[in-house]
This record gives structure tokens, sequence and C-alpha cells, in this order.
């Protein structure tokens, strides 16, 4: 479920008194409406810079998903906006991301950001796991998998970002091409087989319009996509069907129910091969 946004001018005086330490006395701010998890987002410029702010009170029962951004955040070499600093006070978890130009990624097919999210998963793919304490695939899908049996596919020592929602992706049209594309919001960050971004993005191309085989055939642009066992994908496919049809029945509004029916077209392409 989403988080009700409040706007930064809420913040206690202490707190955005703690913000302004690190960016100085604040221009603008532009409220953000994307995105699902946090109770602050907001883009904001002063006399030396401007930053993407989110923020959880600190007895939200996510908080914890600010904790993960910070602790991901070091390692993510590119493949995502910077954190600047980490506030902690007055009741309040604030992260200060440098902001980025951009739209978000049109996942339609046809559209020019295609290859960038392809690039970015293949850059993504070449970073370390970080020895932090992560979700792990398996666990993360266990309740969802057919058989017990078919968790062995979704294991692995590699890092994932796993929400690969277009709002996630920001495409900056102005960078070199290749290079032009960055994925935000690294709460659910987990650890496990190399291949499965690339699986979660085929669910939302095709939710985007794309055919199963259209959608597969973008995932084999990440080489990871290649070490994945044919049974793997299908129980994977099966996996998120049986996820998105919880979500969608708990919450079904349009793009829940977008997905699951997304997730249900892949499942029945793979069992029809």
């Amino acid at each position: 479920m989403a988080t009700t946004r409040i706007g930064l001018d809420r913040l206690p005086a202490i707190a955005r008194t703690a913000v302004e330490q690190h960016t100085g006395p604040l221009l603008t701010v532009a409220e953000v409406t994307e995105g699902f998890n946090s109770e602050i987002a907001a883009r904001v410029a002063s006399a030396t810079g401007t930053w993407h702010i989110k923020g959880l009170r600190t007895d939200h029962p996510r908080v914890w998903t600010q904790r993960r951004e910070a602790e991901i955040a070091p390692f993510l070499d590119g493949a995502a906006p910077v954190l600047r600093w980490h506030v902690e006070t007055a009741g309040w978890d604030l992260l200060g991301f440098e902001a980025l130009d951009g739209h978000h990624a049109d996942y339609s097919p046809g559209s020019p950001d295609l290859p960038e999210v392809a690039a970015l998963l293949r850059h993504l793919g070449g970073i370390p796991c970080p020895g932090i304490e992560l979700l792990r695939a398996e666990q993360r899908l266990e309740h969802y998998a057919n058989t017990l049996d078919d968790l062995r596919f979704f294991a692995g020592d590699h890092l994932l970002h796993t929400d690969l929602n277009h709002t996630n992706v920001l495409v900056d049209s102005h960078a070199p091409q290749g290079d032009r594309a960055r994925l935000v919001d690294w709460a659910w960050a987990t650890q496990g087989a190399a291949w499965l971004d690339a699986g979660y993005w085929v669910i939302w191309l095709i939710a985007s319009g794309h055919t199963p085989a259209a959608a597969e055939r973008w995932a084999t642009e990440v080489p990871a996509w290649h070490t994945a066992p044919v049974e793997g994908i299908t129980a994977f496919a099966a996996a998120n069907r049986l996820l998105w049809d919880k979500i969608s029945a708990g919450d079904p509004v349009p793009w829940t129910l977008r997905l699951a029916t997304a997730a249900s077209t892949w499942h029945e392409h793979r069992l029809d091969m």
C-alpha cells in the first residue's frame, strides 16, 4: 500500500535545520508525486546544489527501507544516484541523493529507452554483491514457488534490484548513449541468481505492451539471462504469477491488475513452450 505523502514544510524545525546543514538554505522545493514508500519526497535546490530528498518517520513500519538504501548506496558504482547525506533526527530518517535529470523509462515497444535499460542491467550485473545483510531471493519467493525445489533456481550471490517498475528507472537523454539510465529506490535490494533482474524486467515489459517472446528477447540483451536454466525461468514466472495474484487481490487497482495479467500471460507462454 502507498504511504501518505506530506510536504517538506511539515518536518519539525530541528529536522529541517539538520537538512539545511548539508544543503544550505533551501531556495526551491518541488514535491514529487511518484513512488509508494516515502512520506517525504521532494526535489530541492539551494545556492550550493540540487538534491532529491526522501524520508520516513523513525517509527514508521517501513523505515528499514531507508536504512537499507543508505547501506547499499556506497556500493552501486554508477548504477544509481549518489547518496550525499543521511540524517536521522527529531523522529525522522531522511536521505539526500544527487538530483538526476531525465525522465522515467518508457518500456513500450520500440522505445529508445529499452537499449539503455538493457545497458543498465548489464552494468549492474558487473557490480559485486556487497558484504552487508540483504534479503535473499529464495526467501522472498518461498511462499510463491510451486515447489520448494524450485527455490534453488533463485538462489545466488549477485546483487539485484528486483523492482523494475519503469518509474524506478531514470533516463537522461543528454548523457552518452549506453550510459543514460539509473536505478532508484533500492529498498528491496536482494542477493540472488544473476538473471533475476532481467526476469523482473520481462514482467514489466509485457505489462507495457510487449508479447512474452519479445520481452524475453530484450532479456537476452543481459548476459546473465543466458545462465538461467529453462526450467528455472518457468519456475520464476510461476512464482511471480502467484505473487501478483496475491498483490492484486489485496489492492485491486489498475497497475496491480495490469501486472497480474502480465505475470499470468508470461507463465502461460512458458508452459506452452
